[in-house]
């Protein structure tokens, strides 16, 4: 769950093609109170660059804080934003 200044601002778009290139599952959305939501599956340095772009943002976010949760893998398939 990404916090802050994070609709409006291509971070779901960036997101999703980063995860693409990196070959990291899942998906991306906005939700109703501002915040944008994630979840990453892959390999570990892939998720952990996901993790640190979701703690900086795209041009033109101000991420203020990110909360993480570990969860049981899914074997997701590719990555959109719903």
């Amino acid at each position: 769950m990404i916090h802050g200044d994070v609709q409006g601002v291509f971070f779901r778009d960036t997101a999703r093609r980063m995860a693409q290139s990196r070959g990291v599952a899942g998906w991306v959305r906005n939700n109703s109170d501002g915040t944008v939501e994630a979840v990453f599956e892959g390999e570990p340095d892939a998720v952990a660059s996901m993790r640190r772009f979701a703690g900086e943002g795209p041009d033109g976010a101000t991420v203020e804080r990110v909360e993480e949760f570990e969860e049981q893998p899914e074997d997701l398939d590719g990555f959109r934003i719903v």
